[in-house]
């Protein structure tokens, strides 16, 4: 065997070990958007904290990182994806130990807001690493297939691993877990990855990185606030319109910028402009799957937290297959428009169909059937959608076009929980005001109220998942119209996958070849 096969093949490996590396830090940070959720009872309880409060342990850590993702996907392109990678997992493993030693309400919020922080540097650096290391087609598709499947399902597998640690250890272990993934996700970083410098060096753009830090913070805290009380009140539709202002002087701002924090040339292509609208839309959806199906399995069906996570692996496991199926055998094919807009019915299609929920629905009846197909639309969706979103950038603007991409999904699902919580409350309301009164009137018994309660609470669900149906379907509209036919074509024949190492980068990192 020649010395340049020995080291093709040294190197094929050491990429797919990367991979593995790459996708244990994304299930970490995916894993913390619904980890807690089913830990926040039993924080609550610890801490002594209010209702009202409980919701700012979740949107604490979504404004963070939704807030600076622009920024971190820049400064993985001006310091190094390597630098930025290791720091993210350092960070949000120390941020992690403080948070489940958290002694009050204000430590844990802290603690969950710095977690935000540190994954919007950590998540665009992982997605910039595999968008580099793996450029050939086959194995593109292959390692997109593995990320998005970890994209989509890691909330559920959130839900599950929530619920056994509360169950079995405590809710601080829904914290301490980190540590775990991030030793060995930063050993591994630390032993595999080679430095990665960007060609170019331009400035830091701090005008760009206030305007969007503010209208992502502004839209989040808004949507979220809406959840919480609703869409009339200032603090609400004064933070949205905030936001949408400084959304517009930042879009203004990014064509006069010498050296722009989002470079109009990464949006305005079509193909990536429909992925990221794309994302946005089935983030909004999924969000609400997650957000729904939880309260009807544990407050309907009287589910516990561990049960009610078993019951969202058949969705985890539509969805991974879909994911591989479309990357490495559909999109090569046929491109991301045709798998985007037929996932994006699949899941309209669920959602009707768990439309039909009532108060007695088993499981096996009216949850399974729809969970699946809704896993495999979601799956068509996110994985293509995802390399689509960074394909076909300069490398000086992969980590932007990375977290674009997360932009999205951290818009979509505040965008799906606040306005879907809001249409569920409503629609609950609605139903108890048309027929409470009637009940009062005729004296029926505690029971029949119960059984009303029930009624409504049903109503709610099927309203919220009409919603959601209506929302996959506008996304398989916007994925029809903005993405281009075919399969995606680089601007130039792309070398070869070794020419990605450079000179450079062989000197940082003696194991590579060449």
């Amino acid at each position: 065997m020649s010395s340049a096969t020995f080291t093709d093949s040294a190197w094929d490996r050491r990429r797919w070990l990367v991979l593995g590396v790459i996708a244990l830090a994304q299930l970490m940070v995916v894993l913390d958007l619904t980890v807690m959720n089913v830990a926040l009872p039993s924080a609550q309880r610890a801490l002594g904290f209010s209702t009202v409060d409980r919701q700012w342990v979740v949107t604490a850590y979504t404004l963070a990182f939704g807030s600076l993702l622009l920024l971190g996907g820049r400064l993985a392109d001006l310091l190094g994806r390597k630098v930025t990678f290791l720091a993210g997992l350092a960070g949000f493993a120390g941020v992690s130990a403080i948070g489940g030693a958290s002694v009050n309400f204000a430590m844990l919020v802290t603690a969950r807001a710095c977690q935000g922080a540190f994954a919007a540097l950590l998540v665009p650096s992982a997605l910039s690493l595999l968008t580099t290391t793996f450029t050939g087609p086959k194995d593109r598709g292959r390692a997109f297939a593995v990320y998005g499947a970890i994209a989509g399902a890691g909330g559920a597998v959130g839900l599950l691993l929530g619920g056994a640690l509360t169950e079995y250890l405590s809710w601080r272990w829904t914290l301490y877990v980190n540590l775990i993934f991030a030793a060995v996700a930063f050993a591994g970083g630390a032993l595999l990855l080679a430095r990665q410098l960007s060609p170019g060096r331009p400035r830091l753009d701090i005008p760009g990185v206030l305007l969007v830090s503010g209208a992502v913070f502004c839209l989040v805290y808004g949507l979220s606030n809406a959840a919480a009380h609703s869409w009339r009140t200032p603090s609400t539709w004064g933070f949205l319109a905030a936001g949408a202002a400084l959304a517009a002087a930042f879009a203004w701002w990014m064509s006069r910028a010498a050296h722009p924090l989002l470079p109009p040339r990464v949006v305005l292509d079509r193909n990536r402009g429909g992925a990221y609208a794309s994302m946005l839309i089935a983030s909004a959806g999924l969000f609400g799957i997650f957000l729904f199906l939880t309260y009807y399995l544990q407050q309907t069906l009287g589910y516990s937290p561990l049960v009610t996570g078993v019951a969202f692996l058949p969705l985890s496991a539509g969805l991974i297959l879909a994911a591989n199926l479309s990357t490495t055998v559909l999109m090569p094919r046929f491109g991301p428009r045709p798998l985007v807009a037929s996932g994006m019915l699949a899941a309209a299609g669920a959602m009707v169909w768990l439309a039909q929920l009532g108060p007695h629905t088993a499981y096996a009846t009216g949850v399974l059937g729809p969970t699946i197909l809704g896993g495999i639309g979601v799956g068509l969706v996110i994985a293509p959608v995802i390399n689509t979103g960074t394909f076909g950038v300069a490398p000086q603007d992969a980590g932007v076009a990375s977290a674009t991409v997360t932009v999205g999904q951290q818009l979509g699902a505040s965008v799906g929980t606040s306005l879907l919580n809001t249409i569920f409350t409503a629609a609950v309301t609605s139903y108890l005001a048309a027929h409470l009164a009637a009940a009062r009137l005729i004296g029926r018994p505690a029971p029949t109220r119960l059984a009303l309660t029930g009624l409504a609470l049903a109503h709610g669900y099927d309203t919220a998942f009409w919603w959601t149906a209506g929302i996959f379907a506008a996304g398989a509209v916007t994925a029809g119209a903005l993405l281009r036919p075919g399969p995606l074509r680089p601007a130039s024949t792309p070398p070869p996958a070794r020419a990605e190492v450079t000179t450079a980068q062989a000197k940082a990192d003696p194991a590579l070849p060449g």
